[in-house]
């Protein structure tokens, strides 16, 4: 990997003294999150299931990272997280890159509530932000209309949450995270429901809970609802965010990949994401758009540049192939591709002067699982935006 940000490809990590270049820090991210981390010091980590699976949480250089810890791949990275005298760092054939602060326990897991539920199996800690699906089972799970890169029923199988969160019980979660282990916000999604409403007022009513209790900035995640009026009831229950993820903009992919979002429509996310911004706030929706599927990559930037332009932020990730799901074998893409896709979604985000800080709660708020918050600021910096192809 070598050349310059702006003229199409990420700067080999190995050429720059990381921890003094900016550039070199989103290097090393998009590498590791595309060929993972071998661990040699005691790390939190995702097992399983919806999120950031199997994966390591890390400040890398100060810059908030999931990284794959636990795949094949990962067993076999040129990258390894040593432990340190006063932290970690991350080493390439003995050289060291970059300075590492893991994340650990958080204290609020030891904690069970009245009924004898561990708060765990309610909510994570991803980092700094609070996140639970709510209600751990979807329409789309188990049968022909299944997402292949989705493990939601995965972590319910394995024990390691509940069928149901309670609005009580998610707030009861919230405020000892918020007290004990400093998250600053909360992320809830919900597997899709059969309903008219997807699943969007119980979640909304899990968030409205968090925010009144915990006094958390709150994003809730759903699926269009049949009626769009669903979205002002969310709103009028205080939240302060919406995730609604069309996963990709490829209608060939989205077909192949989520049959069942297919079937909603690429157009009726727009149309959902328009009433969203109305009702939200420019760059308080945003939709996951998930690289490495066998995506158009001109498709792809063409229509999050349309997605921006109405206001919605689209969160660009590399696929994170999660054990047990049905595309487990499916490699992350590499760098260089998600680099370059990166870099024109980052470029026409600052050019309307969204970031990951006009998100204010969710996934576009943390960035770890991108490195798309990484790039944004090199561009506004340094060199523009280059409009050459993707491909």
């Amino acid at each position: 990997m070598t050349g310059e940000l702006g003229t199409g490809s990420v700067v080999g990590v190995d050429e720059r003294d990381t921890a003094a270049d900016p550039t070199a820090v989103a290097a090393l991210v998009m590498d590791l999150q595309s060929v993972g981390l071998r661990v040699e010091a005691p790390i939190e980590t995702r097992r399983g299931g919806a999120g950031p699976s199997d994966s390591g949480m890390l400040w890398i250089e100060g810059i908030p990272a999931t990284v794959p810890t636990q795949t094949e791949a990962a067993r076999h990275s040129p990258y390894v997280l040593k432990a340190e005298d006063d932290g970690e760092g991350i080493y390439r054939d003995g050289r060291k890159l970059a300075s590492v602060t893991s994340s650990h326990r958080p204290r609020f897991y030891d904690m069970t509530t009245a009924d004898g539920v561990p708060y765990w199996k309610i909510a994570l800690l991803h980092l700094d932000s609070l996140a639970s699906t709510v209600v751990q089972t979807c329409n789309y799970w188990g049968n022909s209309d299944q997402c292949g890169f989705c493990g939601i029923g995965l972590s319910l199988e394995a024990g390691r949450t509940i069928v149901r969160k309670t609005p009580q019980q998610l707030a009861e979660v919230a405020v000892a995270a918020k007290e004990l282990d400093g998250a600053v916000d909360a992320t809830l999604t919900t597997g899709s429901s059969a309903a008219p409403d997807r699943g969007a007022r119980y979640v909304a009513r899990c968030g409205h809970a968090v925010k009144e209790a915990a006094g958390l900035p709150v994003e809730v995640q759903f699926e269009p609802p049949r009626d769009l009026a669903v979205l002002d009831e969310v709103a009028g229950l205080g939240i302060d965010a919406v995730g609604i993820h069309v996963e990709t903009f490829d209608p060939a992919v989205l077909a192949r990949v989520a049959p069942g979002k297919a079937r909603t429509g690429i157009e009726t996310y727009f149309r959902t994401w328009e009433r969203a911004v109305e009702l939200f706030g420019e760059g308080r929706v945003s939709t996951y758009v998930i690289l490495g599927m066998g995506e158009d990559p001109e498709l792809t930037v063409a229509e999050c540049r349309r997605a921006i332009d109405i206001g919605v932020y689209p969160f660009v990730v590399p696929l994170r192939p999660v054990a047990g799901s049905l595309m487990e074998d499916v490699p992350a893409p590499p760098a260089e591709y998600t680099e370059r896709i990166y870099r024109r979604v980052a470029g026409y985000l600052a050019e309307r002067g969204l970031g990951a800080d006009t998100a204010v709660a969710g996934c576009a708020r943390c960035q770890a699982c991108s490195a798309l918050n990484t790039v944004q600021p090199l561009l506004q910096i340094g060199s523009g935006p280059s409009r050459e192809g993707t491909g």
